[in-house]
């Protein structure tokens, strides 16, 4: 959903209304205490506030905002802003906690955002479920152990829509850097009451339905919230720890699983490793950018690489999937030590394993890993990307007391890497079967890794100007190869054609061109290219074209407009 064209569902009568502000009676407290009131409208002494606050947060943002409006218009944030100004009056509080998040997740990076899972003051509750996003779909993950038999079953409906409905939905409430931002977050969002009725997926929070698929059968079962959401913290994913009470997928399964994976062994410690002799690994859980109060990254780092040096070692697995970040200045020591160690910087030896949490001061890490490094990458794609706003600072709204976070800083790795993530070289998905039974398809794919031949060498090998439709279908073979599924081949299908170009062997370079520009259609870059390509072959018309394409991506790409210039005097 976006946040200026939002759409707010009809409101209940107030005679309705008023039947539900009774029946939370209980919950009634003043506007700034501890407790929150639910399903009820907020009373005419408590607009000025919210307009107050609303007004705060709209003249603080762009001022403590690094660059506000690197993403959406000035226009559309104030537009947004006056839209829910004017609605305050006809809504309740959770429905405005909800706006107010859709604004600031306008902005369009990941720091920048209203945080339930972050901000006791806004004081949502949860269903008692646990959501996951599996590669093969929304599942319950872990329940309390009223509602144990629901765990391991697929979202079918929530509320009155699908789960892709509902994910769409949630999805506008999430700062974020890329979709692996959502994929994170909005599964969390769709287990809170309020976010449920302040989009519009179910009218009584208090009684929810949900549809379920197990065994191949359908059904539906209506939740009650089952307490307050809890609470996440800033830098390391700790969503995985079973919760006292509840009943997790792992632990249902039949026989009973064997000692969980070593990604799950402990994720409240901010790093550690393990050795594996049978396979001569080493395995190193990097959770969080920060020092323990035992010892330093630094020492950390000393004592890893020491033992690398004095023990037989073939292999280093390094899996940053729930790294969050922390202070970035403290990867430095880690870094170096993997940059110096011939033993295990070479191809084959060096993994890291990333996913949907990889962020912030972690994906600092990835982006020096890809740069410096042998690493071979293995997971999903990351949650960050090389040039993003970051380092937060909180704005306290003077009467809700909400916090609302926004960047402060613009880190640029490369201004021309306009990729969303850091995509695995090997891409090893989690699917539900894989949690419930134990197994880390990330880890035994860097196991079990055996160097595949690049892209560009197949298509070297089948590019031929007689036969066109060669590297076409050697290409479409290799993005069908799951293990690629997130492999981002524009670097390669652009180097392999300026080699092409070069060897004048113009008509095959046209045909790589195509295919980058397939593989990335917003790419200013990919587009230019083939516009060279054609210009060479004689084709100006297609060259103009393309050079044009590239433009409208990009208006500051010189080459391209210095090509028209030259081909339209032509």
């Amino acid at each position: 959903m976006d946040g200026s064209s939002a759409t707010v569902k009809p409101r209940r009568s107030l005679r309705a209304r008023t039947t539900v502000s009774r029946f939370a009676g209980a919950l009634l407290v003043f506007f700034a205490g501890s407790a929150v009131s639910f399903a009820s409208p907020i009373s005419a002494e408590d607009v000025p506030k919210w307009r107050e606050d609303l007004r705060f947060m709209a003249e603080e943002m762009p001022r403590r905002h690094r660059n506000l409006f690197h993403t959406m218009t000035r226009e559309r944030f104030e537009a947004a802003v006056a839209g829910l100004d004017a609605r305050i009056p006809l809504l309740e509080r959770h429905q405005i906690v909800v706006e107010m998040a859709r604004i600031v997740a306008m902005v369009g990076d990941g720091h920048t955002n209203i945080a339930p899972t972050r901000d006791p003051k806004i004081g949502f509750r949860t269903y008692p479920i646990k959501l996951y996003l599996f590669r093969d779909g929304l599942f319950v993950r872990a329940a309390d152990r009223e509602h144990a038999d629901l765990v391991g079953a697929r979202v079918v409906r929530i509320g009155n829509a699908s789960a892709d409905e509902a994910y769409a939905a949630a999805r506008g409430l999430v700062g974020r850097d890329n979709e692996m931002d959502v994929k994170f977050y909005a599964p969390t969002l769709l287990a809170m009451p309020e976010v449920l009725q302040a989009l519009g997926l179910v009218s009584d929070m208090e009684s929810a339905s949900f549809t379920l698929e197990s065994g191949g059968k359908e059904k539906a079962v209506v939740l009650h919230p089952a307490g307050p959401a809890e609470l996440l913290p800033p830098d390391t994913d700790v969503s995985w720890i079973p919760s006292e009470g509840w009943v997790d997928a792992r632990g249902n399964a039949s026989p009973p699983p064997a000692p969980g994976p070593l990604w799950l062994r402990d994720p409240k410690d901010k790093f550690w490793f393990r050795y594996l002799p049978d396979s001569r690994s080493v395995y190193v859980q990097f959770n969080q950018v920060g020092n323990k109060e035992s010892e330093t990254v630094e020492a950390f780092s000393k004592r890893l690489f020491a033992f690398v040096e004095e023990n037989p070692v073939d292999r280093l697995i390094l899996d940053l999937r729930l790294n969050r970040g922390g202070d970035g200045s403290l990867n430095r020591p880690l870094l170096l030590g993997i940059i110096k160690s011939d033993k295990v910087n070479r191809p084959g030896r060096l993994f890291v394993l990333i996913g949907r949490s990889t962020w912030s001061a972690a994906q600092f890490l990835v982006n020096d890993l890809e740069k410096y490094t042998e690493a071979i990458f293995m997971g999903e794609p990351t949650g960050g990307k090389v040039n993003a706003y970051g380092d937060s600072r909180k704005i306290t709204l003077p009467n809700s007391g909400i916090t609302v976070r926004v960047s402060t800083l613009w880190w640029q790795g490369d201004e021309r890497d306009q990729r969303p993530w850091k995509a695995p070289d090997v891409a090893a998905d989690l699917t539900f079967e894989n949690y419930r039974s134990n197994v880390d398809p990330a880890f035994n794919a860097a196991m079990a890794y055996v160097p595949s031949k690049p892209l560009s060498e197949i298509l070297a090998a089948s590019v031929s100007a007689d036969k066109p439709s060669a590297s076409t279908d050697a290409f479409a073979e290799w993005k069908a190869d799951p293990r690629n599924a997130y492999a981002d081949p524009e670097r390669e299908l652009i180097r392999l054609g300026y080699r092409l170009l070069a060897a004048k062997r113009v008509p095959e370079a046209v045909q790589i061109f195509r295919l980058a520009v397939e593989a990335a259609p917003q790419s200013a870059n990919a587009h230019d290219s083939l516009g060279e390509a054609y210009a060479a072959s004689g084709d100006r018309d297609s060259a103009i074209r393309s050079y044009e394409a590239a433009l409208a991506l990009d208006p500051r790409m010189d080459s391209a407009r210095d090509a028209l210039v030259k081909l339209r005097a032509n």
